[in-house]
């Protein structure tokens, strides 16, 4: 049986597969910010969804990654969270 570690290393040398896992792995960075700001701030879903003027399954879908958010949103929720947006570039190794 192979292991995941193994088959990992395996697709990671495919530059395609390694460009698609990057793009996955931002997305999931962004989502665990999101919730850690929420929770941080002591706020269930509903409490924040009442904040940004929004439902509590806007923000189950936001924090589900079932939906990309528009800079408006994030800094909305930012703002809702009492933290600040921040965007960054990182130049890519070769």
């Amino acid at each position: 049986m192979t292991k995941l570690k193994d088959l990992k290393t395996r697709f990671m040398e495919d530059p395609a597969f390694r460009e698609e896992y990057a793009r996955a792995d931002d997305e999931f960075a962004l989502i665990e910010a999101l919730v850690r700001a929420r929770t941080a701030a002591k706020l269930t879903q509903a409490e924040l969804a009442r904040r940004l003027g929004t439902t509590q399954s806007a923000i189950a879908r936001l924090e589900g990654g079932g939906v990309s958010p528009s800079f408006a949103t994030l800094r909305r929720y930012a703002a809702a969270t009492g933290t600040r947006l921040t965007v960054g570039l990182v130049r890519i190794e070769s």
